[in-house]
Order: structure tokens, then sequence, then C-alpha cells
């Protein structure tokens, strides 16, 4: 079929999702297309709690991003048998866990961004393709005109043509289709100045680690031991070969701490020791017993995204297509076997070993085997932009006394860790500080392309500073002012970097943002302060 629209958003995750609502508000008429069943990428089908600064509550997000997270929390409210107190509580976390105070399940993420896009769809101005994947896209000159989607269903083909169209996808999939400049991996300190890119030539094949998350019950009086994994002596034996090394093999409770590189202990459960900080079972919990009465929730449930489930071994962009299934395979088989190793082998504070109980939820994570319905992507490809941020302009290192760099043209705000997982090129955890910033409209400007917009993590950011604008309320600023530059853009009859270039142009625009719920700069006290 063919369809027609004013935007295309390609990828419905939580930026494109973002994007669509930015654009449709304006009254333009959008496409919104998602390869996998649930709509929200981070927040749904990849099965990732959010990843907030610690100003959420009342700074840091936009106006419709604090509606999802007020949505959820109301979900709950209007659906499930909460205990007057925590009905009662304004800061409701369902979860309970560390990681975020709105810790939830996927399926109530989903259910949320339906109910926000629900609107706009009834009045015709959103059209959603579910279960499609771009394959192939038309570009004349330094415009795209139409993207080729495979109903991934059916087999068959859509083509969408739109004036503006926006890259949501996972891994910045229309960049290479649509001819558009794009930086894949790890930058050279030569090209970047930063302190920690990597010395030498550039590493395009050195993408942060990404993971097949699932969510895991516990029942302490059950046997839930799953068959043992089709790969479960290749990971229950590996060594990680990193730099800095590893201490040891990659299934066990000790992991390279990020900060130090030290050896660190874990512990599973809260109970089992008072020397370990957070235990992995409350930091990514998302079914908590404390908001419910007594028997109604058995067993609780938390999201495995750790260490030990990061899957480095190679990276999926730019390659071979057999390639890229091996190791998706191999990342669901490394996640098999984290659990196998769990429920059997784990060594447990009574001198025992493991915990049998432990079993998958498929219904928490909306498909047949328990794992998510996508792996968590950490890190996309990246648009060659008019302006890239880089690590001088936000590392706490790097910035000294001085605040994140004040971007005139700011379109939004941060706040995150420079948090890289290991490497497919080696390289162990980076983790370093930085200043809650803002985000440039020239990040999301690409140097050639007229009428293309990343809408997610795949902005002109740099390997190492991808590390702190890829997070949930970070990617969804993105995606939104995307949406909102794209509908301006089409309503002035201008090209985008026109926006930028223009004064007054950009005045209005980022008049529009205020006025639509952005937070254009940190008040001057958080500002100041590194996380």
């Amino acid at each position: 079929m063919e369809f027609k629209a004013d935007v295309l958003v390609a990828g419905g995750g939580v930026g494109g999702v973002a994007a669509a609502l930015g654009a449709t508000s304006m009254g333009f008429h959008v496409v919104l297309t998602e390869e996998y069943p649930w709509l929200g990428g981070q927040l749904t089908s990849q099965a990732v709690p959010p990843d907030e600064n610690g100003w959420i509550e009342n700074h840091g997000c936009t106006r419709r991003y604090r509606a999802f997270r007020n949505g959820v929390r109301d979900y709950y409210r209007a659906h499930y048998p909460l205990l007057p107190s925590s009905r009662a509580n304004p800061h409701l976390n369902p979860g309970a866990g560390h990681v975020s105070a709105v810790c939830h399940e996927f399926r109530v993420g989903a259910a949320v961004i339906e109910g926000m896009l629900a609107p706009e769809r009834l009045a015709g101005r959103l059209t959603i393709l579910p279960r499609r994947r771009p394959v192939f896209a038309v570009a004349s000159g330094d415009r795209l005109g139409a993207v080729a989607f495979r109903d991934l269903e059916t087999g068959e083909s859509d083509t969408v043509t739109a004036s503006m169209v926006l890259d949501a996808t996972e891994l910045g999939d229309l960049l290479p289709l649509a001819g558009a400049e794009y930086v894949a991996g790890a930058e050279s300190r030569d090209e970047t100045g930063e302190p920690h890119a990597v010395a030498g030539p550039a590493q395009p094949g050195n993408s942060q680690s990404f993971t097949w998350c699932f969510p895991m019950a516990w029942d302490p009086d059950g046997n839930r031991v799953i068959d043992k994994p089709e790969q479960w002596e290749r990971w229950r034996d590996y060594v990680p070969k990193l730099t800095p090394a590893w201490p040891g093999k990659l299934l066990d409770w000790t992991h390279a701490e990020p900060v130090d590189l030290r050896a660190w202990k874990r512990c599973l459960f809260p109970w089992e020791t008072k020397d370990i900080w957070e235990p992995l079972w409350t930091y990514r919990r998302i079914a908590a017993k404390e908001h419910y009465p007594e028997g109604f929730l058995p067993h609780e449930v938390t999201l495995v995204n750790w260490p030990q489930n990061d899957y480095w071994e190679g990276d999926i962009i730019d390659q071979h297509e057999d390639t890229v299934t091996r190791r998706l395979k191999e990342s669901r088989q490394l996640s098999l076997s984290l659990l196998y190793w769990l429920q059997t082998e784990a060594p447990r504070p009574d001198g025992g070993r493991g915990y049998p109980g432990l079993h998958l939820r498929p219904d928490i994570a909306g498909t047949g085997d328990g794992l998510a319905q996508a792996p968590y992507i950490r890190e996309s490809r990246r648009i060659r932009a008019v302006f890239t941020v880089t690590e001088n302009h936000v590392g706490a290192e790097a910035r000294g006394k001085k605040p994140a760099e004040e971007f005139p043209d700011s379109v939004g705000i941060g706040c995150y860790r420079i948090d890289l997982h290991p490497s497919a090129g080696g390289t162990n955890y980076i983790d370093i500080s930085s200043k809650p910033f803002r985000i440039p409209l020239g990040a999301l400007i690409p140097v050639r392309m007229e009428n293309l917009l990343p809408a997610c993590k795949n902005l002109g950011v740099t390997h190492i500073t991808n590390g702190c604008y890829r997070l949930h309320p970070v990617e969804w600023n993105i995606g939104e002012a995307a949406g909102l530059l794209a509908a301006f853009s089409l309503s002035r009859k201008v090209p985008p970097r026109a926006v930028r270039e223009d004064a007054e142009l950009l005045k209005e625009f980022q008049g529009l943002l205020v006025d639509q719920g952005f937070e254009l700069a940190w008040p001057d006290e958080i500002a100041k302060k590194e996380v």
C-alpha cells in the first residue's frame, strides 16, 4: 500500500512516540511505524525501567514525558488493588525499584502510550503502521522522498511519502538507506578532543554492548528451573577479554564496578547481607508486594539488565544480516544462561547454590519465551550534524567548575552520567561524571539532508556523549523537539537548518517549545552540580 503524510516517523520507540505527539499537536498528519508489537521502545518492548535524573519530579523532562509518568501512576490507581497509603502517594513507585521513581510493568507503559496517542488517531492526524521495518529509501539530492517498509507479518511492502522524515529507529536505520552522512562506533581522540575518546584511529565497529532483558519473578517454594540453554557451557565458562581486565568469569557475583573498575560484590536479595550496595533484586524491581493487600501478589518481579547479560562480542551496526542474526541469538542465549546460572549455580550466602524458584514472566514481557520483545540498544548510528556535542561540552572533568555548555539554541535539557557499558571493541566500562546539560538544536540538523531529522539517540553526539544522551527522558525530549521542529518548518515553509540560522525563527521556535512544556535551561542551583 501507499501512504502519504506531512511527517513520517520511522520507529515507535520513546523518541518516535514523542515525535508523533509533537508533530500532531501542530495539526499535521503523521505516519508512525514500529517494528515490534508494542510502542515505546526502551519503556516497553525492550523492557527497561526508566533511567532518570535525580530531579525528575520537578525538572529535567518535557510536559508530555511528565504526563506519561503521571499516566503510569494513574493507571495503577485506576486498575490495581493498591493499599490506601500507596494509592494516596503522589509519587507512587509501582515497583519500588531504585533506578527510577516509576518502575512499572511494560504492558502498563504500552497502555499509557496508546492512550496518549488515541485522540490523535481519532482525529485522523495519526496513522500507525505496526510491525514494519524500513528496507529502502528514495532520495533526490538533499531530500528524502519516500521510504519503503516490509510488513513483518505478511511480508508485503508499504511505501510512505512525506514532506519531513524523522528517523526514530533504534539503530538509525534510515541513515544508510537515505545516503545520509553518519558516524558509528567510537571516534578518535584526535577528531573530537575528548579525554576519554579512543587513542589512534576511529573504531567504527566499537559500539556499546546491547542487552536482551527479561522480567524475573521469585517463588521461594518453587522449582522453576528451565531446560539447559543451548549455549550454556559457552557462557558458563566465558571470561571477558576487556581492557581494563574483568575480574574473572562473567557469570559471577563479582564484576567490574564502573567508576574505578574494582571487583565489586553483588547479592540478589536485600535480606542476604547488609554489606552490599543496592541488591540486584530491588534495583529494577517492577512489581512490589508492599503496595498490595496480603496475598494479592504472590511473587515479586524484577527486571534483569545486569552487567552479566550485556553482550559485547560483536557489533550489529552495518554488519551482514547473517552476522546480526547470530549475534542477536547469542545475546538471547547469554540471558537464558544467566537465568539458568541463577537457578542452579549462583553461590548463596548460606553456602548453598542456586535459586530454583526464580522464573521468567512471559506475560509481563509480552512474548512466548519470557525474554523482552526486542534487545535493549544503547548506541545507534549518529548523524553527522551541523553541531556535535562532545565530552568537552558536558563532562565534569572537562568542564571543571563551569556548568555544561550553555547552548543558545537549546531545545531541552537532560542529566545523566556519561555511562558507557563494555563495547564491541573490547573496552570496559567508561563511567564518568557529567554536568546537567542542554540539547542543542544544531545536534538535530544533518550536515546536508534538508528534510531528514534524528528523533532519538541518533542525534549529533559522540560515542562518549551518547552515554548521557541515550536515556529515557532525554530521548523523549529529543524526539518531541524533532517532531515540533518538523511541524514548525512545514508551517513556516523553511528547512530545519533555517530555524537555527535565523535569530527570529529560532526565538519563535524556542517560544513554541516553552509553550509546549519544554525546559530550555536548568535552574542555576542545579546547573552547577555534577552527577
